[in-house]
């Protein structure tokens, strides 16, 4: 694994680095300074950020082109690597091809990035910069073309919002997520079958929520489907269904309602002859009791759900009467993550 950093000035990538070399033994891959691109050309902003100067010397391997440090972490990409270098557009897409690579983003208030660049500045006996001066540092090196960070930070996987008073306060916020876990290159079935899911209900045109769902026997698809009207009617989100416009809470006037659940149109579409036993059927929600019974009629032998619903016990019961196992998967957390 190849955990890319990328962020701001004092954003805090380079106290997570120093987080996963030493607690989690990672080591250290870096570029040869004269090789690194500097969108603004001043001393304070030059050297490095990490607090145990121990992490430069024994845990780090020095390259002289980005390509060199791809080909030698491509080579040893089961043993587990870190970086706070990128790099351009091109280069960072040539990483982001390799299964093992990560990109993590680290973002904290310009205000609290400002005030500790100025305690960074003291400590190096440098003269602070004025807040407006950050702000134009911070500007140009998050939006100069083809080397801004921002591009980069659009790119992550994993987007870590760092308000951290203290370095215990991270360490801690970082153990309980785990960066490391493998499963953030390479979902395991359950995440990836999730995924497709969720992808699904993006197709849903209800107009009361997105809902999609997946049935799967032996690891492989047979079917797909997502919440909406049936079809050659009008799309829900078109005035297809009334009551799903009208915005009738939760549990009003279901007998009116037009639309299909995602469960019931990944049922039809497969047809029971093709789910049998041993198929299991993911969902976004855990299925109403509609749902519910209809797949205890085909002969589903699982339900994986990813959140509740307001029928959960009521359909978990009837399941269980059924000798259909139910459980709730939780997805490892990527996307926008605040280090609490």
């Amino acid at each position: 694994m190849l955990i890319g950093l990328c962020g701001g000035t004092c954003a805090g990538k380079h106290a997570v680095a120093e987080y996963l070399i030493k607690r989690q033994n990672f080591r250290l891959l870096e570029l040869k300074p004269s090789r690194l691109h500097q969108a603004v050309d001043d001393p304070r902003l030059h050297g490095s950020e990490f607090t145990d100067k121990s992490v430069d010397q024994a845990s780090r391997l020095e390259f002289e082109t980005a390509e060199s440090l791809l080909d030698f972490a491509t080579k040893s990409w089961q043993e587990h690597w870190v970086t706070t270098h990128t790099w351009d557009a091109s280069t960072l897409d040539r990483f982001l091809l390799r299964p093992f690579v990560l990109l993590v983003s680290v973002d904290a208030p310009i205000s609290l990035r400002w005030k500790r660049f100025v305690e960074r500045c003291r400590r190096k006996q440098l003269e602070p910069p004025q807040l407006e001066d950050f702000i134009l540092w911070n500007d140009e090196q998050l939006y100069a073309k083809d080397t801004g960070r921002a591009f980069f930070t659009d790119r992550a996987q994993v987007r870590l919002f760092n308000s951290s008073s203290s370095l215990d306060e991270l360490h801690a916020a970082l153990e309980a997520l785990d960066l490391a876990d493998e499963q953030r290159l390479r979902p395991k079935w359950d995440q990836y079958f999730m995924e497709l899911a969720s992808l699904a209900a993006q197709r849903s045109n209800c107009m009361k929520r997105r809902v999609g769902c997946v049935l799967v026997r032996e690891h492989r698809v047979i079917s797909t489907g997502y919440n909406g009207t049936p079809r050659h009617l009008r799309n829900c989100n078109e005035g297809g269904c009334p009551r799903c416009n009208r915005g009738d809470r939760g549990g009003v006037g279901l007998s009116t309602c037009l639309c299909l659940h995602a469960e019931e149109n990944a049922l039809l579409e497969a047809g029971r002859e093709r789910i049998r036993e041993g198929a299991i059927l993911y969902c976004d929600t855990c299925p109403c009791l509609t749902c519910t019974v209809k797949i205890a009629q085909v002969g589903i032998s699982e339900v994986v759900y990813s959140q509740g619903y307001n029928m959960d016990s009521d359909s978990a019961a009837i399941l269980k009467a059924a000798g259909i196992r139910l459980r709730q998967f939780s997805p490892p957390r990527n996307g926008l993550i605040y280090l609490e």
